[in-house]
């Protein structure tokens, strides 16, 4: 059986830090290097996510609230203050928490745990779990 959390980890992860390391990119004008540093990644890391080698399995760009919350994880990242750390966490678990919610998750999860076709799992909109 596959928790929510670790298809958090395995699929939302990586989508979020594709998407934080295209906007560092594109946005803000960071080369790979600059942006591994600020996401604690290695170079070769923001090269694959660049490359859309990794963290291209779940497609959350186009949701604007999920935008929303990476461009305050952005805001935070750029700033670099290590007070900020808990904010940043809390932002990641909201952004992993509000996928979940939304059920962009549930087609990766039902892959991994047997859910009888009566049943209809609602534990990632029911929970608020991270």
């Amino acid at each position: 059986m596959q928790l929510p959390c670790e298809a958090g980890v395995k699929i939302v992860v990586p989508a979020v830090r594709a998407l934080l390391s295209a906007k560092l990119i594109t946005q803000h004008g960071m080369n790979e290097s600059q942006t591994a540093r600020i996401l604690g990644l290695s170079q070769s890391a923001i090269s694959r996510y660049k490359s859309k080698n990794r963290g291209n399995l779940l497609k959350i760009d186009s949701d604007p609230e999920v935008q929303f919350l990476l461009d305050q994880l952005i805001q935070l990242l750029i700033n670099g203050k290590s007070i900020e750390t808990f904010k940043i966490l809390d932002i990641f678990c909201k952004t992993c928490t509000l996928v979940r919610e939304k059920g962009l998750l549930c087609s990766f999860c039902q892959k991994k745990i047997s859910i009888h076709t009566t049943e209809i799992c609602t534990f990632c909109f029911s929970k608020k779990v991270c």
